[in-house]
């Protein structure tokens, strides 16, 4: 599975890893809802089962992704401090994401 993150995104993922009550867990992302052809997805500490691919990302982050949810694989996880502050994850690779 693939996932990307951009480096302020890493900087924040890393900053909750040293945290201590994320102490022996990794970064989840997962699927909070879903609509019909494309889906939001969530964030938490979590340690991994037999169904997650441990994805090693190019900012030194490593991502739990479950292999049984297609619409993980591909996912671009991005962090702004302008506007509304907070994590965006997208799929570019399941199509058009609409923002209403």
């Amino acid at each position: 599975m693939k996932c990307k993150v951009n480096r302020n995104a890493a900087k924040v993922l890393k900053e909750m890893l040293a945290k201590e009550e994320a102490e022996g867990k990794m970064i989840r992302v997962y699927i909070s809802h879903m609509h019909g052809d494309h889906a939001h997805y969530g964030i938490s500490l979590d340690t991994p089962t037999e169904h997650d691919e441990i994805v090693k990302t190019d900012k030194d982050v490593d991502i739990l992704l479950d292999t049984r949810e297609a619409f993980l694989d591909g996912i671009w996880i991005q962090y702004f401090y302008v506007d509304d502050e907070g994590f965006v994850i997208t799929n570019p690779s399941k199509g058009h994401n609409h923002h209403h």
